[in-house]
């Protein structure tokens, strides 16, 4: 009497989509998760190759951030200051070192003795460039790379999708749960390989789906402008700046000073935190401060201040006062990057990053003993 073939169902179709997915894109998936692995710690990597500047604090009075901007105009012009919370840190300020110059360079400044450095250069600069084009590129031409990883991405995003549906066990009782939650280091290598595949994935699924949905804004401008009508707002909308805003200073009217505006910031902005100042080079021109609350729930949220020269309010942005699809919209890279919730998010991104990485490998050596299996049963059944 024949065999009756078993059915085919919709969870051992969405169990070959998954397979053959992987198998198709797990090349292209490694190399993408170990280089964004190796990105979500590339700040604190690099510093630990660079040398301190130390502010030698004395009894001194601190520099005026005039006399600061003045001594360093000999090496370009000024274009902004960051000045820190703590006031044992060193002032940050960027200065255009030749017109070509399109970002600036930071100069580290002792705001007592006025000594500066240029941001030294880390020995793991180029390292660090390269591992962003292999997450964006892979090392290839953009218009090459970028929907090669684009479409890798979605390919990962139906992989964590089906993944999570392959975890559930066909029957729902509580008991056929509990493997999934562990992994059985007990048992025989093929066992524990199974384990870190299915378990480790269980728990990275939705910081994979998270970082595959926001990193396609960078992929696709379809995708780009699909994300901006399902928000109601323009994602990546504000890399210009914003509204431009022109001075209206009249001719008679006295500049302020920095500890002007300074003070102005601090009566609107009304809390500690890191304030950025953007410095008018021309007439023109007009300050725009940013200020980072050091008690917000994310070190990335800015507020924004537009003053003209002369102090007047032009433009007053509270992040916690816009919309909340306008919130989300600004917050993409930050919740792509692990940066949102500052160095408690990029260790869970690390180490989401870091089991990504491992599933290309885990699932195809779970492939390969299968398939040895498959041969083994055969040819029982041959000799049988």
């Amino acid at each position: 009497m024949a065999k009756k073939s078993k059915k085919y169902t919709i969870r051992k179709l969405i169990n070959d989509i998954h397979l053959w997915l992987g198998i198709g894109s797990g090349i292209i998936l490694f190399l993408v998760c170990l280089s964004g692995t190796i990105l979500t710690f590339e700040e604190e990597i690099k510093n630990l190759f660079t040398q301190d500047f130390k502010v030698a604090q004395s009894s001194n009075r601190r520099l005026s951030l005039e006399q600061l901007s003045e001594s360093l105009s000999k090496e370009g012009t000024v274009t902004s200051v960051t000045l820190p919370i703590e006031t044992g840190e060193p002032l940050q300020f960027n200065v255009k070192t030749s017109p070509k110059e399109r970002r600036g360079t930071t100069y580290f400044v002792d705001p007592y003795s006025g000594e500066y450095q240029k941001k030294q250069k880390s020995q793991l600069d180029g390292f660090f460039l390269s591992m962003f084009k292999m997450h964006r590129w892979l090392l290839m031409d953009t218009t090459i790379g970028r929907p090669v990883v684009g479409i890798a991405t979605i390919i990962f995003l139906i992989l964590s999708i089906s993944g999570i549906i392959l975890w559930f066990p066909k029957k729902r009782r509580w008991k056929n749960f509990k493997p999934g939650f562990k992994i059985k280091f007990s048992a025989n290598w093929k066992r524990i390989n199974h384990d870190l595949h299915n378990t480790l994935g269980f728990y990275a699924c939705i910081f994979l789906v998270i970082m595959s949905l926001t990193g396609l804004f960078w992929s696709f401008e379809w995708y780009r402008d699909a994300g901006s009508e399902v928000l109601g707002t323009k994602v990546f909308g504000n890399r210009g700046g914003g509204p431009k805003f022109t001075s209206a200073l009249s001719p008679n009217a006295r500049v302020k000073t920095f500890k002007e505006i300074l003070e102005i910031s601090a009566g609107e902005l009304n809390y500690k935190g890191e304030v950025s100042i953007t410095i008018p080079s021309t007439d023109k021109d007009v300050f725009t401060i940013t200020k980072s609350n050091a008690n917000s729930w994310s070190p990335v949220i800015k507020d924004k201040l537009v003053l003209d020269q002369d102090g007047t309010l032009m433009h007053k942005e509270i992040f916690r006062d816009k919309p909340l699809n306008v919130q989300i919209a600004s917050l993409i890279k930050p919740i792509h990057m692990g940066t949102i919730y500052g160095t408690f998010s990029k260790i869970i991104y690390f180490f989401a990053c870091l089991i990504a990485t491992t599933l290309p490998i885990t699932g195809t050596l779970i492939w390969i003993n299968k398939l040895k299996a498959k041969k083994k049963k055969k040819k029982k059944v041959a000799f049988a």
